[in-house]
This record gives structure tokens, C-alpha cells and sequence, in this order.
């Protein structure tokens, strides 16, 4: 998607990059909107899952059960009717093709109107729901990536289940009548981390060259195709299914020029998916991306996509250009419905009127389109991508809301002006029976959550049962050590010399929380916050002189926040990627412990033997020590608990005003990120089936300074105007 925003009125920038080419930009921007505690864990790997067994926490429930989701009954989709005839020969009654310029559905011209809506982004139970209100839009194709990360987290470990359930998603689109475009990668960018690749890619050794012909690199795509392209092949229009077209890498034009390694993915499609359907390719409407992107020779389809509201005409003429005679229906796979935010921006939001009018531009000129996004969902877990501007040291992280002022908002909201105005323009143009529009879902405010303190982040350190270690001589990136996401400690000593030492590590990704502590003559033991080195900073830290019985510990604390999802510094490892300095001189001697969260494909139950370990840590844990540091000078990361009760369950929003950073978990689910002191998210969406009649349980790991009110509140809407620029 996107690679640079315009100047907003009044000349406030809002910079910004995605995957997009560089001709592309994105459209005009205009300004918006107590009690005892369990543990939570994630099994790391499978031989080693015990003895690295993950740290996390939540009260005790009354009950452990499966979570029900709560609906209303859904409206039942209409069948669609089909376009103008034509002489093409339809093979066993069901075809899709290109010919004369124009897509065919079963020998009848057909005008693709469809809209991105990814179920990676969308909770199981409700996929139906959104996918209806995209149908009510007037919508007949839904376009979705697949994400190679959440289907192997970790190598060889496979997971199509829940939220992965990719078959369950496109076979509910065949039954609701919607076709399918797939976008196959094994590249998808999307705002996603890495792009949709694997993290434990970026520990093999040599280095992988990613998106390229590299051997060891196509061996592995070949054995991620080799699993998900078969699953996919009963699942083709041709075959009886949803899928009519499957496309071929993503925006490879702005990226390079590597036509083997195009060629390759090509070769593997045909191999499991046949000569019928049709594959594409997606790159932005300029010669250069084109040229790149294109895959000559391979009957592969060349589509286009450019920043809404550009005259398409010219665009669609060069996309012609790149394809076959009579091969290039004009069809734009990414038409900009909004646009994407990162922390610390203003929220981007685009004008309903001038969205409509440019999508009717298209539509009037029989082109086909799809809405990016139709709805655009959360980024649950830790899987939001990033973004940078001139180097890699200018680093973006996106929202957990991942709404992007699309038709359909991130909670399903339909009753918006966008929506009134796409759905105007769209119904001029298609021949599907119009369906009634789902009102919007019900919302809910349960008040008032309190929360207690529960325990400190760092008293799992002396802890080796609950925690993976890992000792090495200089410090490991977090991928070296098989963690993928959330947080790596690392644990060091050195000698305090004089009144003054300066603290530098000159590459670390992506925002590290450095503490000291020492037992001293005042028997004080509990780590000290210094400071906090942020990406690209490379700030130094001066360290306090105590008077240390032994030698002086350091604690640094490094959050992955998102990788790089888009550009030439997608190798995005995380963790200290360089030495550390203490005066001038590099610390050896260290050990890196794991603390990797839940992450969205992951289970959620307690293990056993963590539970044994965790109570056996909680005799031990005074009140006394958890009321130490409780003034909000203290920033030693923290959790803290709370419970809520629901007599009905609905969607609601947890507000963090007044908090700083950290991540939060409803009944063990991990609903993402807060940073309301940098903003403009304030809110977290979470929707029902997260949610139990009965007793809820929230957890949040505070990373800084903790509410004054010890509280957050339940609310019925989102909230965009936190921080400095809020």
C-alpha cells in the first residue's frame, strides 16, 4: 500500500509510508475523531515449551469455561444475477475468465466490485456479520491476504484453527454468494508484521534474502505453498468454490526487480492450482512499478492500484499496456477508502463525498474495483506491522485499531455517511439484488473497572521455572532466542565506578526500559528506572552511583513493537542488535529472558505446571512489596487486575485515558497495545465473543506510570483523541 501522505490543510504534515509504490499517494486527509491472580502463558516451542513457559497474569476466575459469543440471528444473503451475455464457452457450467477486455463469470460479462475485508482481522464469530454488511454494501467479491505468519508461527507448527479457520472464511463467502480474491503472497505487506512473513525466518543463519530467488528462501516458500496452495484448490471457482483469481506476490514493482523469483511462484501456483484460474499481480499505475512487477510470459493478469480521487483513464490505458491483447480488463485492486495511522499521528480520515465521487469515476467507465478496505478490523494480538521514512532508524508502529476510516468501522458500524455514500454510488452499477442493511450492533457500558496491583514484571527474574533463559557473551536478538513477539529482558552486571557512568547501546529495535538495582546499605533491592532508548535515538542514559554491596545489576527491558511491514529495510530483527556501553565500555555476560505474551493464534489455556510454579511464587510475594513503588514516580513495569460483571453481553470499548503503555488481555485474550500518552488511540475494542455473562477478568502489564485512578472505564465508542496531537 502507501508510501508517502500529502500535506494537510493548513501545511500540518502527516508523514506516513505503506506498500505502495512510489507513485502512489494516499488520498486527501482531513481531520476526525482485586483479588489473587493466575497465570496466563504461551508455549514457545514444542520440545522446549515447559522449561520456557511464559509469564503472565490474570485474576483467579469463578469458573473456567469456552466463551460463547452472543448474537442476534443474521439476515440470509440473496443470490446475485448475472451481467450481459457472451459467446464464451462455459466449461461444466462454471467459469471464470478474461476476454475482449472484460471479466466473464460463466460466460456473462462481469464487473468486479468488491472491498478487502482480512478474517485475520475479525473475530471468528463474526465473520458472517461483516460479511454481510460488505454484501449490503452491493459488493460481489471479498479480496483477503493470507498471512504466512499466522498460519506457522513457529516453523513446522501449523495452525488453521480459529482465527486461521481460512477455509471456514472462504467457504461462508461461498455460501453468503460472495466470490473470492486471494492474495496468496508470500509477501502480503497489509500493515502486518513482517509483511505477513514469518519472524523465525530472520534467525536462520546465513541470512535469508527475503522476497527473492534465494535457494534456502524459495525452499521454504515452496514448503509454506506446498501446504496452503493444495487447500486451496477444491476451493476454486472452477472447481465449485469462491475463489475466482489468486494473486501472484504483492506491489513487487516497488520493492525489485527479481523476475525469477516471480517466475518461481508462478511455477508453483500453476502446479497446484491449474491453467484455470486466474492469477494477478498488483502494483501502482506508473511505467516503472509496472515494469517490475509485471510477469511477462506467464499469462499472469497485470492490475493496478493509485491514490484515489487520480483520473483513472490514463492509469487504466498504461495498465493495458503490460497485459495481453484483450487481456486487461481495468480493474484497481486497492481503492483507498481512508487510510492508515500510526502512533503519535493524527487519525487520517477521508471525506465521504469526495471517496464516493472517485469511486464513481471508476465504476462509470465499466472498470472493476475493490474497496481497500471494506472493513478493516483490529490487529489483535502483537501482529501490527510498521513503517519508516528515510532509514530504518524512522520507525512507525501502526494502532491496534486497524479501522482505517473505512465503510465499515472496526466495531461493524454501518450508520456512517461513507457507507450511505459508497452504497449510492454502487447500486447504479450492479445487478445483485439489493439486501437489507444489518443495523448497527449493539453496544455496551459496564462502568467502572477497578483494578488492583498484582505483581511486578521483574520478580519473575530469580524465577527460571516461569521464564525461558538464554546466557550469552553480547547480547542476542529477540529471534536468536525464539522469541518472536512481546518482550526479551536482558540481565547484566557491571561495576559502578566514580559518581557517573554512561549508559549507550547504539542499535536496539524497538524501545527499551533500562533499570538498575543493587543490594545496598539501605537494603534497597527493587530494580530503579533510568530511562528509556527508543529506535533511532541512540541517546545515552547516565547511570546513578549507589554505594552496592556487590555489583551493580542492569536490567533492559526491550518491547518488539511491529515490524517493518513495507520497504528495503524489511529485515526487521528485534531485540539489542548491538553491544551495550557502560563508560565507553561494551557489558559481556548476558542473559535473555523470554517473556512472550499470548499472541493471536495461540492458545489460551493455563498450563499446569506454570500454575504450580506461579502459585508457589505468590506465597512469597508481600503486600508489602507490591505497595512498594505505588506513587506514580515509580515506573517499574506492573500488572494489575480487575473484574467486571455483565448481565448482557455486548461489544464494548476498555478506555485507557489516563495510563501510559502497555498491552491488555479480557479473559485471556490479548486485545492489543494502549498508548494513549502518545496517542491518538485511547480505546480498545472488544467484541462479545471475548466477553462471558457472569464475571470478566482484565489484565493489563502497565509499562510506566499507572492511573492515578487505578481504573479503567467501559465505553460504547472508540476515542482518537489522546496524546499531543490528539
Amino acid at each position: 500500500m502507501k508510501d508517502r501522505l500529502p500535506k494537510r490543510p493548513g501545511n500540518v504534515s502527516l508523514s506516513s509510508s505503506s506498500c505502495t509504490s512510489g507513485s502512489r499517494r494516499p488520498p486527501p486527509v482531513a481531520a476526525s475523531a482485586g483479588g489473587t491472580v493466575i497465570k496466563l502463558l504461551t508455549m514457545a516451542r514444542k520440545q522446549s515449551r515447559r522449561r520456557t513457559a511464559i509469564f503472565i497474569l490474570v485474576i483467579c476466575f469463578a469458573a473456567l469455561g469456552t466463551l460463547a459469543p452472543v448474537f442476534a440471528p443474521l439476515p440470509s444473503s440473496l443470490s446475485s444475477r448475472s451481467n450481459s451475455h457472451h459467446n464464451l464457452k462455459k466449461s461444466d457450467g462454471r467459469s471464470f475468465e478474461i476476454a475482449d477486455d472484460k471479466f466473464w463469470r460463466d460466460g456473462e460479462q462481469f464487473q468486479i466490485i468488491g472491498g478487502d475485508l482480512h478474517y485475520f482481522r475479525v473475530l471468528p464469530e463474526y465473520w458472517e456479520d461483516r460479511l454481510l454488511r460488505a454484501k449490503a454494501l452491493g459488493l460481489n467479491t471479498i479480496q483477503t491476504y493470507v498471512p504466512w505468519n499466522l498460519h506457522e508461527p513457529r516453523q513446522g507448527e501449523l495452525v488453521f484453527e480459529g482465527i486461521a479457520d481460512i477455509i471456514s472464511f472462504l467457504k461462508l463467502c461461498h455460501k453468503l454468494n460472495l466470490l473470492v480474491m486471494l492474495r496468496a503472497g508470500p509477501y502480503i505487506c497489509g500493515e502486518w508484521d513482517l509483511g505477513g512473513f514469518p519472524a523465525w525466518l530472520l534467525a536462520i543463519e546465513p541470512a535469508l534474502r527475503l522476497r527473492s530467488s534465494d535457494p534456502p528462501f524459495l525452499e521454504l516458500v515452496d514448503s509454506w505453498w506446498n501446504i496452503l496452495l493444495p487447500k486451496m484448490s477444491p476451493l476454486l471457482y472452477t472447481n465449485g468454490g469462491p475463489i475466482i483469481m489468486v494473486q501472484i506476490e504483492n506491489e513487487f514493482g516497488s520493492y525489485g526487480n527479481d523476475k525469477a523469483y516471480l517466475h518461481h511462484l508462478v511455477n508453483l501456483a500453476r502446479g497446484h492450482l491449474g491453467n484455470d484460474v486466474i492469477l494477478y499481480t498488483t502494483d501502482g499505475g506508473s511505467r516503472e512499478t509496472l515494469e517490475k512487477g509485471t510477469i511477462s510470459g506467464d499469462a499472469v493478469f497485470s492490475a493496478v492500484d493509485f491514490t484515489t480521487g487520480d483520473d483513472p483513464r490514463p492509469i487504466f490505458a498504461l495498465q493495458k499496456k503490460f497485459n495481453e491483447p484483450g487481456k486487461s480488463p481495468p480493474l484497481s485492486t486497492e481503492f483507498y477508502t481512508g487510510w492508515l495511522t500510526h502512533w503519535g499521528e493524527k487519525i487520517a480520515s477521508t471525506s465521504a463525498t469526495f471517496t464516493a465521487d472517485s469511486l464513481e469515476k471508476i465504476l462509470s467507465m465499466n472498470a472493476s474495483v475493490v474497496l481497500y478496505m471494506a472493513h478493516g478490523g483490529t490487529n489483535f494480538g502483537f501482529y501490527n506491522g510498521a513503517n519508516s521514512g528515510a532509514d530504518e532508524s524512522d520507525y512507525k508502529p501502526d494502532l491496534t485499531s486497524y479501522d482505517y476510516d473505512a465503510p465499515i468501522s472496526e466495531s461493524g458500524d454501518v450508520d456512517n455517511a461513507k457507507y450511505k455514500a459508497l452504497q449510492r454510488v454502487i447500486s447504479k452499477y450492479t445487478v445483485e439484488e439489493p439486501t437489507s442493511v444489518p443495523p448497527d450492533n449493539q453496544r455496551a457500558t459496564y462502568g467502572r473497572i477497578e483494578l488492583q496491583k498484582s505483581a511486578f514484571l521483574f520478580d519473575i527474574v530469580d524465577n527460571p521455572e516461569l521464564i525461558s533463559v538464554v546466557e550469552s557473551e553480547i547480547p542476542l536478538s529477540m529471534e536468536s532466542v525464539g522469541q518472536m513477539f512481546g518482550f526479551v529482558l536482558y540481565a547484566s552486571e557491571y561495576n559502578s565506578k566514580g559518581n557517573r557512568s554512561v549508559l549507550s547501546i547504539p542499535k536496539v529495535h524497538d524501545r527499551a526500559q533500562v533499570f538498575i538495582s543493587c543490594t545496598s546499605d539501605d537494603n534497597r533491592k527493587r530494580p530503579i528506572y533510568i530511562g528509556t532508548i527508543s529506535r533511532g535515538s541512540n541517546r545515552a542514559i547516565d547511570l546513578p552511583h549507589f554505594s552496592c554491596v556487590s555489583r551493580t545489576k542492569i536490567y533492559i527491558l526491550v518491547e518488539n513493537m511491529g515490524r517493518l511491514n513495507y520497504g528495503p529495510y524489511i529485515f526487521d530483527k528485534k531485540g539489542i542488535l548491538s553491544s551495550v556501553y557502560v563508560g565507553g565500555r561494551p557489558l559481556f555476560k548476558w542473559r535473555m529472558l523470554s517473556i512472550p505474551f499470548h499472541n493471536l493464534n495461540e492458545g489460551r489455556k493455563i498450563s499446569s505446571i506454570v500454575s504450580d510454579a506461579y502459585s508457589k511464587f505468590i506465597k512469597v510475594s508481600s503486600l508489602e512489596d507490591l505497595n512498594y513503588g505505588r506513587h506514580r514516580d515509580n515506573l517499574e513495569p506492573t500488572f494489575y487486575t480487575g473484574r467486571f460483571a455483565i448481565d448482557q453481553v455486548k461489544d464494548t470499548y476498555l478506555s485507557f485515558n489516563g495510563w501510559s503503555k502497555g498491552i491488555a488481555f479480557v479473559n485471556e485474550f490479548n486485545i492489543g497495545r494502549y498508548w494513549p500518552s502518545v496517542g491518538p488511540q485511547c480505546n480498545l475494542y472488544v467484541p462479545a465473543p471475548i466477553l462471558r455473562e457472569g464475571e470478566n477478568v482484565v489484565v493489563i502489564l502497565e509499562l510506566e506510570s499507572a492511573s492515578s485512578k487505578l481504573s479503567l472505564s467501559s465505553t460504547d465508542r472508540p476515542d482518537f483523541t489522546c496524546g499531543s496531537i490528539g
